[in-house]
């Protein structure tokens, strides 16, 4: 296993690289802990544009961001500040022999505290790498005086070889808002969602794993474990919101689909003093 913290000549932000057997890889920046890449065999998982900001100045359009302490819009920036800010490297551990783990930290400063949520927090990111599983958990941290909410997300775009053959299981049964018809309360009915036109759904209160079929490749699939995140975001901009981003490709919205776990239904309470745990466990499942 390896931990390599370097920035390439021209870079303006440091980036960890974990490796771990069975030629997996993952890579992540300091700017926002995005993490940028997963392979497994060699092959990437994930999607980031190639128009994507990577120097620091604007949130990475793909990989994980990190959704804190607002999902989507409110009184805060699009999904909060903590994708837009530099973390800190704390520990790193290679040890076990199997798998390589890397801790980010992030705490409040002037700017966090002179905004429309101005709490003392920490929050310590823990990323491991194994040969068939990536796994991202954060502890939430409560330092201040008076209690906060918030709501969280793992932002994850997967790669895809052709978005029309992805098929999301195990949503069937879930109720869900449905973001740009403006609806709430509506049940899935199918077994298998796939994407065919713009899509941002919230599915609440999802009981178990999702599987995503056409990770990587048309028989990719990637199995999607929750800790104590309920929700299950699901979003694909489609041909016309593709347009509208100036760091994401026209015809991009064919290579991805966002399959994001998180709390946003419901913002998450911490007492002053309290820590709360939320993530994900990403894991490459057999083909079928």
């Amino acid at each position: 296993m390896a931990i390599e913290l370097y920035k390439n000549d021209g870079d303006e932000v440091y980036k960890v690289k974990l490796t771990a057997p069975n030629d997996a890889e993952c890579v992540i920046y300091t700017y926002g802990a995005t993490v940028t890449s997963w392979k497994v065999q060699g092959k990437e998982l994930l999607f980031v544009s190639k128009l994507a900001k990577l120097d620091g100045t604007k949130a990475i359009r793909g990989g994980i961001p990190i959704v804190f302490p607002q999902f989507g819009p409110g009184k805060l920036p699009q999904h909060g500040f903590a994708r837009n800010t530099n973390w800190k490297v704390v520990d790193q551990d290679n040890k076990t022999g199997d798998m390589a783990t890397v801790h980010f930290e992030l705490t409040d400063s002037e700017a966090t505290r002179a905004s429309e949520w101005p709490y003392r927090f920490r929050l310590l990111y823990k990323v491991t790498l194994t040969g068939t599983t990536l796994s991202t958990i954060i502890e939430y941290e409560n330092l201040d005086s008076s209690a906060f909410d918030f709501t969280t997300l793992m932002h994850t775009y997967f790669r895809t070889s052709d978005v029309a053959g992805v098929k999301v299981k195990g949503l069937d049964g879930i109720k869900y808002v449905d973001k740009i018809l403006g609806q709430s309360d509506v049940v899935e009915t199918r077994k298998d969602v796939i994407v065919d036109k713009n899509e941002d759904r919230v599915y609440v209160d999802v009981p178990g794993e999702v599987l995503v079929d056409g990770v990587g490749s048309e028989d990719g699939r990637v199995i999607v474990k929750r800790f104590n995140y309920k929700d299950i975001v699901f979003w694909n901009p489609w041909e016309e919101k593709a347009k509208e981003m100036s760091d994401f490709g026209d015809d991009e919205y064919k290579e991805m689909v966002c399959v994001e776990a998180g709390s946003v239904a419901k913002p998450v309470s911490l007492e002053p003093g309290s820590k709360w745990v939320g993530g994900q466990l990403l894991r490459l499942a057999p083909k079928a």
